[in-house]
C-alpha cells in the first residue's frame, strides 16, 4: 500500500503520485488514468474498458473488411 497526501492544487484538491506508483501504472505526465469506484473501495487504472471494447470491435471490422476499406480509400 501506498499513502497519498492530498494537497492543493490551485482552487482544487489533488493527490501526488509517488515515481513508484506512476513506474507501476506505466503512465507519465499527461496520461489519463481512471478511478473507477469498486465493491470495496476505488481502483486507479490507466485502462477503460469501454475505449478497450470499441478498439476491440474497429480492429475486428478493419480485419473482416480490409479490401473495402481499401477501396474505399482510394
Amino acid at each position: 500500500m501506498i499513502p497519498l497526501k492530498l494537497t492543493t492544487i490551485g482552487s482544487s484538491t489533488g493527490v501526488v503520485l509517488p515515481k513508484a506508483a506512476l513506474e507501476k501504472l506505466r503512465v507519465q505526465k499527461g496520461d489519463t488514468i481512471y478511478l473507477t469506484e469498486i465493491a470495496d473501495g476505488f481502483l486507479l487504472t490507466p485502462y477503460n474498458k469501454d475505449v478497450a471494447e470499441q478498439l476491440g470491435a474497429a480492429e475486428k471490422i478493419m480485419r473482416e473488411d480490409r479490401d473495402v476499406l481499401k477501396a474505399l480509400a482510394k
